[in-house]
């Protein structure tokens, strides 16, 4: 990341002097972020905006079990999903990485966000893998991750996903789970007869499939 800041901050023709000025330190503040004596969480989303950097900068946030679905359309609409585009990125952006948790921990996830999600895996490869596994064994969330991961992987014919994959499958869980949906039996039943080779994989009910979603495809990094 040090070494990362110098370059983003060359990339926009700033000097050291420009880019302290800009963010608010000084100049001898500037020159030990980029050379790792200071932390730059402090600073991230002051240097997201003045360097253009992903969102993956970002430090990830706490982890929310009931956003408001208008909440997490917004937020994916900032992060760039196409599917949301109308709302105008007006809210504020998240970590992808936080974003992505927080979505599967929801009960009952709308499906339209739901099916964003593994656009938000394509679109950001760069995301904090160590935090997220770490986060989602923690909150028993692994199965849940590791669906999105084989989706976004299968649907976009991305390779340098299989070790994140493997990792979260290392963990798997037995326990039959949901999609980030509550169901009644009879949905039950019916979704163990017709779930996708996918959902089955990692223990969950849901139909979701890489051929059906949209945006990944075209949009995949």
């Amino acid at each position: 990341m040090p070494n990362d800041l110098k370059k983003a901050r060359l990339r926009q023709g700033l000097s050291q002097e420009q880019a302290a000025k800009h963010l608010g330190v000084t100049q001898a503040y500037l020159s030990m972020l980029e050379n790792g004596r200071r932390a730059a969480a402090p600073l991230a989303r002051k240097l997201m905006h003045l360097y253009d950097l992903p969102a993956t900068v970002l430090p990830p946030e706490g982890v929310e079990q009931s956003s408001r679905p208008e909440k997490l359309a917004g937020e994916l609409s900032a992060l760039g999903y196409p599917g949301f585009a109308h709302l105008g990125m007006r809210a504020r952006r998240v970590n992808p990485a936080g974003f992505l948790l927080s979505a599967v921990a929801q009960p009952n996830l709308e499906a339209r966000t739901a099916e964003a999600l593994p656009w938000l895996v394509l679109q950001y490869p760069d995301l904090p893998a160590d935090w997220l596994v770490r986060e989602s064994r923690v909150r028993n969330l692994q199965n849940r991750v590791g669906f999105v991961v084989t989706l976004a992987r299968e649907a976009g014919h991305r390779a340098d996903l299989e070790p994140l994959e493997r990792t979260l499958a290392d963990s798997k869980l037995e326990k039959e789970d949901t999609f980030c949906k509550e169901l009644n039996d009879a949905e039950r039943r019916w979704l163990r007869e017709n779930r996708s080779e996918q959902a089955r994989r990692w223990n969950l009910l849901s139909d979701m499939r890489p051929e059906t979603l949209r945006y990944v495809h075209a949009d995949a990094r």
